[in-house]
This record gives structure tokens, C-alpha cells and sequence, in this order.
């Protein structure tokens, strides 16, 4: 089968390969046929509709960065950063759902897990069988996690969690999670501990759900646990490796968010593009205007520089090395790129920007969560910070 770039994907310093040409096409026409037909119908009822995430599983998108011995694509992450564009540039709300599960729950198993967990957990993962949630962050510990109040209790063969996780996407619905439980001192970064916990484990299950700005049908829940009992084999790595785990899980999930935001930048531009070439005002189209023109120059600048940014830190996360700096430069870059960009979008559709009927308006309410979730633009700054000052 031919396929053929789109005008806009331009070479970006790393050469594609054809198996990013592949997923780019082969999501356009999932996209055209699974998601942009039901898309707002999902945001307007806040439902999160697992029956595509199933489907992306049979496609081997909800495992593709897992090896094939585990059911998994076995991609790298320049294959998995063009998955995710391509996934929001249609529904940011589809992408972030794929993200957070292939590179939050799937991740830490693949990056920590032991053989016998990872052969348990990993094929059912990789094909959506189950879907994954991660638990981190606590009503009053968001970026200020090393005090966390969820607490692991051992008892035996066993340990006993007690607490609350929110803002957790696939809350609810999650078929499996890792969850971050305090079995140390407060403050302690190694007094923290990963657990692999199921559904149905007594104790353990979904709280409310969030009534949230954007990304509305990509589910975003509480998980509560009273009394939890999960059994010491389902620990992740060793006791008191599980916040230390979490920052290195983090550096990967940030290139998930900086794809994401360049997803939504992409779609917010092309869709500016159009409508700019369409409109008329004054006996001809609005792009003839400086003022368009250059805001779409600007838009057009910005997201090839957040594309060399996320890439770049693809490519370094492909060769095993350390992306704690590049990759907080590209989610910060890139999630402020997406609200920049879709704010300019409306601007640019003027009235008609700021109704349903036309896409950008979905944009515009998606991108602000790139700029909060897996750490906000100011702990990305404080990131880069300390990395360039050390």
C-alpha cells in the first residue's frame, strides 16, 4: 500500500520511518471511521468510550512500546510520539487515554516489573484485554507527592493500603493499576513503595468521577482504598523504590504529554489553516491578511520547534539515556505551545471559534491539561532548572 504524506509533515531533523508512516495513515483511517463520527456526542456526556480503546489494542497501539514476546508492538518512541500526535490531532481526549496507559501503569510494569509480572501483566496490557490507571497524585498532594497520605501497612505476606488517589485517568474503569503507597517517614523519597493492584481486590475501587474543561471523555476518577489487602509479590521493584521509580516514569510520560501537545497544535493549526484559506471578508480569503498570515507563520514555527523538542528527547529515550532535561523542555515547550495555538485558532475563526459547530473550539478547552497534567509548566521550569544549573 502507497502512502502519501500530507503537505504538512515536513522532515523534522529525524527521518521517518515507515513504520511511523504506517500508524500515521492507518490512524487517520481509524480516526475518519471510529472517533470523529461519535467525538462530541463523548465530550458532551463525559462518557469514555472503552470499546475504542479496544480496538486501538487490536491495532497494537496500547502496547507500543512493549516487546513482542509480551503481545506488544515492540516500537520505539519515535513511533509511539507519532501515534500520539496522530490520536490528538483528531480527540486530544483519545490520545491522552492511550498515553496514560501505554506509558503509566504499561511503562512502570515494563521499566520495574519482574519477569513473572511482566508475563502476567503485560500481554493483557498490550491488546486492552485490561486497561491500566496509575496512582500518584492525592487531593492535597499534587506536585508535593513526597507526602503523600496514602499509607501501606505490612501485615504478613501482605500489605494493607489505606487512602486516596485522584485525578487518575481510568479511575474507575481501570482493569488494573500501580499505585504509590507511603510505607516511610513523610518526606522520605525512599519511604514510598509501587504496588500492583486489581480490580476486585476487596477494598479497592473508584471514587467520583471529574466534571473537567476539556479532555472529557478520557476518563479522570478518585481510587479509594480501605483495607486493601495486596499480596507481596505485587510489589514493584523494592520497598521504598516506588517515588525514585515514579520520577524515572515520569521523564518518559513527559514525552507522551509534549506528543499530545503537538497533536492538538497540529490539529487547532490545520484546521486554522483551512478556514483562513475559506473565509472572505473584504472580496477575499482572511489569509490574504497580514494579521492572519503571521499568526499562522507563528503557529507554523512553533510547532515544528515543539516537534525537534519531542523527538528529540524520543531519540534520546530510544538510545537508554538520561531525558530528565529534554524531556521536561518538550512538554513544557509543547503544552504551552498547544494553548498558544489554539487560543489563535479561535481568534482566527472569530464568532464561529467560539460555537460547537466547528473544531476548534475542543482544542481550545483540550489543550490547558497539557500545561497541568505529569507535572504543571512551572515544575518542568523548576526540572530544567536544576538540570542546567547543577
Amino acid at each position: 500500500m502507497e502512502v502519501v504524506l500530507e503537505e504538512n509533515q515536513t522532515s523534522f531533523g529525524f527521518d521517518e520511518n515507515e513504520n511511523q508512516v504506517m500508524i500515521a495513515q492507518m490512524i487517520r483511517d481509524f480516526g475518519d471511521r471510529e472517533i470523529k463520527p461519535h467525538m462530541m456526542e463523548w465530550d458532551e456526556s463525559q462518557e469514555f468510550p472503552i470499546q475504542v480503546f479496544k480496538k486501538l489494542g487490536e491495532l497494537g497501539l496500547m502496547g507500543v512500546l512493549v516487546p513482542q514476546e509480551y503481545g506488544g508492538s515492540g516500537f520505539g518512541y519515535h513511533e509511539y510520539v507519532t501515534a500520539i500526535e496522530e490520536l490528538s490531532k483528531i480527540d486530544g481526549s483519545i490520545g491522552l487515554s492511550m498515553a496514560a496507559h501505554n506509558s503509566l501503569c504499561t511503562g512502570h510494569i515494563l521499566q520495574f516489573g519482574n519477569e513473572e509480572q511482566k508475563s502476567k501483566y503485560l500481554p493483557k496490557l498490550a491488546t486492552a484485554d485490561w486497561i491500566g490507571a496509575w496512582g500518584l497524585t492525592e487531593p492535597n498532594t499534587g506536585s508535593d507527592a513526597g507526602n503523600m497520605k496514602t499509607i501501606a501497612t505490612e501485615d504478613g505476606d501482605f500489605y494493607i493500603l489505606n487512602g486516596a488517589k485522584n485525578f487518575i485517568t481510568h479511575g474507575i474503569s481501570g482493569d488494573v493499576a500501580v499505585v504509590i503507597a507511603r510505607t516511610g517517614e513523610v518526606g522520605d523519597s525512599h519511604g514510598m513503595t509501587a504496588f500492583i493492584v486489581e480490580r476486585g481486590t476487596p477494598g479497592f475501587y473508584g471514587g467520583r468521577k471529574e466534571n473537567k474543561l476539556g479532555m472529557r471523555c478520557s476518563e479522570t476518577a478518585e481510587m479509594i482504598f480501605e483495607d486493601c489487602r495486596v499480596p507481596k509479590k505485587n510489589i514493584l521493584g523494592k520497598v521504598g523504590e516506588g517515588f525514585v521509580q515514579s520520577l524515572k516514569v515520569l521523564d518518559g510520560g513527559r514525552i507522551s504529554i509534549a506528543a499530545l501537545g503537538l497533536g492538538i497544535a497540529q490539529g487547532a493549526y490545520e484546521a486554522a489553516v483551512q478556514y483562513s484559506k475559506e473565509r472572505e471578508q473584504f472580496n477575499q480569503s482572511i489569509s490574504k491578511f497580514q494579521a492572519i498570515s503571521f499568526k499562522l507563520a507563528d503557529m507554523a514555527t512553533k510547532i515544528e520547534a515543539s516537534r525537534l523538542l519531542t523527538h528529540q528527547a524520543a531519540n534520546l529515550k530510544n538510545k537508554g539515556k538520561s531525558v530528565n532535561k529534554e524531556s521536561a523542555m518538550a512538554k513544557y515547550y509543547t503544552s504551552e505551545v498547544a494553548v498558544e495555538t489554539a487560543n489563535e485558532a479561535v481568534q482566527i475563526f472569530g464568532g464561529y471559534g467560539f460555537t460547537k459547530d466547528y473544531p476548534v473550539e475542543k482544542y481550545y478547552r483540550d489543550a490547558k491539561l497539557c500545561t497541568i497534567g505529569e507535572g504543571t509548566s512551572e515544575i518542568q521550569k523548576l526540572v530544567i532548572s536544576r538540570a542546567i544549573l547543577k
